[in-house]
Order: C-alpha cells, then sequence, then structure tokens
C-alpha cells in the first residue's frame, strides 16, 4: 500500500499579511503498487501529450484550467482512493498555542488526517512532500507513528520524504489538495474540477466546523 501526501496554502495564521485563509492536505492512496505504477506512467505521458519536458512539474495552484482538467481527466480511470482535511484559519474558530507554530500546526493537521483514514491503512509506505529541516522530518515521523500505529496493528510501515518536482504521485495529491481547497472556497470551475474525481472521494473533513 502506497500512500502520498501533498497540501494546499499555508500553515501560517498571519491570514491579513498574506497567509492562506485556509490550509488543505490531501492523503491518497493506491492499494496495489502496479496501480500506482501505471498511474504514475499515465501522468508521464500527459506532461510529454501537452508539449512538456520531463522535469515540469503539475502543480494544481500554478496550471492553466486547460492542464487541470487534462490532468485529472487522465487519472480520473485509476484504482486510488482519497482523504481530505480543511482548515478554516478564521482566528475566532481556530485558537490554541499549538496553532501559533507552523511545526505543531502541520503535525496537527496530518494527525486528523491520518485518524480519519487509518482504518484503511495496512502496513502503508507514506511519502510526504519534503519540506523543513531533516529534524523536523524525524519529529513528523516519530509523532505520527506513535499516534497512529497501535499495538496490535501497523497501520503505518514507513515515512519517506520526496521533492514533489521528482514524483508525479505526490504532484496528484497537490492535485487532490488544490481540489478539495478550491471546492470549500466554491472558487470558479471547482464544482467541475470535482466532479472528475469525486468518485474517489471517501472522506474530506472541514474543520473546525
Amino acid at each position: 500500500m502506497l500512500v502520498f501526501i501533498d497540501e494546499s496554502g499555508d500553515s501560517g495564521l498571519k491570514i491579513t499579511e498574506g497567509s492562506s485563509r485556509y490550509f488543505s492536505i490531501a492523503l491518497v492512496v493506491f492499494e496495489d503498487r502496479e496501480e500506482a505504477n501505471a498511474c504514475d506512467q499515465r501522468i508521464e505521458l500527459l506532461a510529454k501529450e501537452i508539449g512538456w519536458d520531463a522535469v515540469s512539474e503539475f502543480h494544481f495552484k500554478k496550471n492553466s484550467d486547460k492542464v487541470r482538467k487534462a490532468f485529472l481527466s487522465a487519472v480520473a480511470p485509476y484504482e486510488f482512493f482519497y482523504y481530505g482535511i480543511v482548515i478554516n484559519k478564521d482566528p475566532k474558530k481556530l485558537y490554541g498555542e499549538g496553532f501559533k507554530h507552523k511545526r505543531s500546526f502541520y503535525k496537527y493537521a496530518c494527525n486528523l488526517l491520518f485518524e480519519n483514514a487509518k482504518e484503511r491503512l495496512e502496513n502503508a509506505i507514506v511519502v510526504i512532500d519534503e519540506s523543513g529541516s531533516l529534524d523536523f522530518k524525524q519529529q513528523l515521523t516519530t509523532y505520527l507513528r506513535k499516534k497512529i500505529n497501535t499495538a496490535d496493528r501497523s497501520h503505518i510501515k514507513k515515512i519517506k520524504m520526496q521533492r514533489s518536482s521528482g514524483n508525479r504521485l505526490l504532484q496528484l495529491a497537490d492535485y487532490v489538495s488544490g481540489v478539495i481547497s478550491r471546492k470549500v472556497q466554491g472558487k470558479k470551475d471547482s464544482e467541475e474540477y470535482h466532479r472528475l474525481i469525486a468518485h474517489r472521494e471517501i472522506y474530506v473533513q472541514i474543520w473546525p466546523k
């Protein structure tokens, strides 16, 4: 089982100074490694079809409407499913000392996400978009294993950090997080984007309510 994690928005709380109002994070699961490889190859082929070079990265926020729809249509037939968390950073709703620190904010969001998904995770190899220092990566790995794994069941087998620029399935997770964030905010074309992959959705939580 392979799991890919990426986010949309940022974990900063200074909305009036440029931080995003919403922070979304997506967890994309492939139960079958061959299916994951096939989806990866399809995304790679799509890059060639639209005339991109091998190092070009699909990024939902930066891509055009045409590319977004082509990407979502290309991945839709493959057997994956996803969970999402969208955090509303309205200061009136989000309070607590931990949310003032980006690292603790990110770890908390990951914990919410894995708590929702863990019953469908078994010995998962988790790949997270690389960010932060080596120390933070180690902290996040320890935190998630402690929070999610139990004495009688290993939901997470291994956690790896990779750059999304070199991993097409992390780019898929970026797209999923972008779609769910856009839908929550009711932005232009959000329903159409979501409709293309809605059949892969298990649960998206908006927090706090």
